[in-house]
Parts: structure tokens; sequence; C-alpha cells
């Protein structure tokens, strides 16, 4: 568990305004020696009582803002989907992607390019209707490995606030990212390795009810379809602020 020093404050400068809002957690507890091939070398998994946890997830991001410079019209608007996990270096805990699907194809491109993270091209759509969430995605990538997803969920009761220690807080506070690069699989052999700072106010989760699930996203990447259905979290909108990336 992060103590309060690791957790970002407000009063740093940030690169980058956004706010992310329809968002579902869908997580797998996952044997970690299927998982250790797909980090570096440097980073350790981070485990919860010594399980490795896999997640997709997706949302939108909107109001999308660099340091400085207004929203662009056009440009400050996209859907996400994103395979993750969980690692740690020198007691820091973060996020380590696998991939982020993603619509914006400028988007794509300086994230690939300036944050050394791996973003994907793909169709994507979100909407709501009455309450409930669909997610479709289709992955359009050059040379990517093919991937489909479609869900919807409907967002329930607000759940009390994640306690530290819990696996809910485990899964879902987490503010730092790893990246080693655009390209997973040299990312992983490399020793190139930044650290990104986010700052956000603590998630509001809510159950969530599942009517449908189809993905091919895991088997992508090589790994194992799960063998049962993910454990949920539907999170309210929040706005996030990306406060620093450093080489490490």
């Amino acid at each position: 568990m992060p103590s309060d020093s690791l957790i970002p404050t407000s009063r740093r400068l940030h690169l980058m305004q956004q706010r992310w809002s329809q968002l579902l957690f869908a997580h797998w507890p996952v044997d970690p020696e299927i998982l250790r091939p797909y980090l570096p070398a440097r980073l350790e998994l981070d485990l919860f009582e010594g399980q490795a946890w896999l997640g997709v997830v997706p949302f939108t991001m909107s109001h999308i803002r660099p340091l400085g410079l207004p929203a662009v019209p056009g440009l400050n608007r996209l859907h996400e989907l994103n395979v993750r996990t969980y690692a740690t270096l020198d007691g820091v805990p973060g996020v380590w992607f696998l991939s982020l699907d993603a619509t914006q194809p400028l988007g794509v491109w300086a994230a690939r390019t300036l944050f050394h993270l791996p973003y994907l091209h793909a169709r994507m759509s979100l909407t709501e209707t009455d309450g409930t969430l669909r997610a479709m995605a289709e992955r359009t990538h050059r040379g990517a490995a093919p991937a489909r997803f479609a869900a919807t969920w409907t967002p329930g009761a607000v759940l009390p606030p994640a306690r530290p220690g819990s696996l809910p807080h485990f899964l879902t506070e987490r503010y730092y990212l790893y990246t080693a690069g655009a390209d997973l699989a040299a990312a992983v052999r490399g020793t190139d390795l930044w650290r990104g700072r986010l700052f956000h106010e603590p998630w509001t989760l809510r159950a969530a009810t599942l009517s449908e699930w189809e993905s091919t996203l895991l088997e992508s990447h090589g790994l194992p379809t799960p063998a049962g259905p993910p454990l949920l979290y539907a999170a309210d909108a929040l706005d996030v602020q990306v406060q620093e990336l450093r080489r490490i």
C-alpha cells in the first residue's frame, strides 16, 4: 500500500487535463507466472495477497487539453479500451499497460510518440441508454494482432469508499503508470523505462451488472481466456491531471 507521499498532489504543474467517464473496471485474478513475461525485467508485478490481477477498462476520455493551451474541437474527446496489470519499482506502485486501443488517430500518435505508451488505433463506440452502457470496439492498428470487444453493463448503487489495503483500492486507486515504449514486445526486452504521475480525486465506485461480454483482447496478447466472469466496478466521472512523465 502506498504511503501518503506516493499520492500526487494537485499543486504540481500538470502536462495534460482530461475527464474520464462511462468507465468500467473489469478484472480477473491471474497466476503471476503467466504475466511475468509481459513486464520488463526492472519491474516487479504488484500482487494482492500473492495474486496478480489483469484488467480490461473501457471508458470515454473528454475535455482533453494540454498545459497552457485550449481544447481543440474534434481532438478533445476519444473512447479508450485498455488491457492492464499492476507493477511496482522502488516501492512506487503503478499501472502497466499491455495495450490501449483508442479512437482518435492524432491522440494515438501523440501517446505513442510523446508518452511512449502502447496505444493502438481502433474503431470504438460507447453509448448510454436509460442508464445502461454499451461499448463496442474493433482494433484497426496496422501490424497489431486483431481484437474485438463488446460489453453491456448497468451501473448500480454507490459502494463505500475503497479502504487502503482492500482489493478495490488496490485495483482502482493508482496514481502512477509505467511505460517502456509504444511496442510492447520491444518494451519488455529493452532497458528504457518511464514513470508517469497522475492526480485525481478518489474514485466513486458503483456495483455493476453485466449483461453482455465478448472479447478477444486478452487472447490478442497470447493470454489464456479467463475461466470465469470478471470482478466489476463501475465508476463515476472525474477529472484527471497528467502531472509528470519522467525517465527512470
